[in-house]
């Protein structure tokens, strides 16, 4: 069976959001108006609405870290979450939790950062070097 998730929430600025989401992290741009655009977000629908961004908080605890929720994030393996760090970091993103692993030689070991689109809105990407690791406990 295939599928994908579609999620829509606004930004402030689509033309930001393009740059951001196709340029920085390379989501292909799909269809749009003058106040909605779709990405394919790592296979997945991605609509970007003009509006005022949701509120978010530091309340997710998750190991030393309180991570702000809600959050969008995606699961990639390592080697594709690793060039994408690289990337963010010659940006200069300003990351909330910087590129680092987690739960190291446990089950679910991950590697992931923290950082926000130009309205705010919090993303969290995974890197998982075993992918049958992504729902070990």
């Amino acid at each position: 069976m295939r599928s994908a998730f579609h999620l829509a929430y606004n930004v402030r600025d689509l033309d930001a959001a393009r740059e951001f989401y196709s340029g920085l992290l390379g989501a292909r741009e799909g269809r749009s108006t003058d106040t909605w655009v779709d990405f394919d977000f790592y296979t997945h629908q991605l609509s970007l609405h003009l509006g005022e961004p949701f509120a978010t908080a530091p309340t997710g605890k998750v190991g030393d870290h309180m991570v702000p929720m809600p959050h969008l994030g995606v699961v990639l393996e390592l080697p594709e979450w690793k060039k994408l760090a690289q990337r963010l970091e010659a940006a200069g993103i300003d990351f909330e939790i910087p590129p680092s692993v987690r739960f190291e030689g446990e089950p679910g070991e991950q590697w992931t950062m923290f950082f926000r689109d130009p309205s705010g809105n919090p993303i969290e990407i995974k890197g998982f070097a075993d992918f049958d690791q992504v729902f070990a406990s």
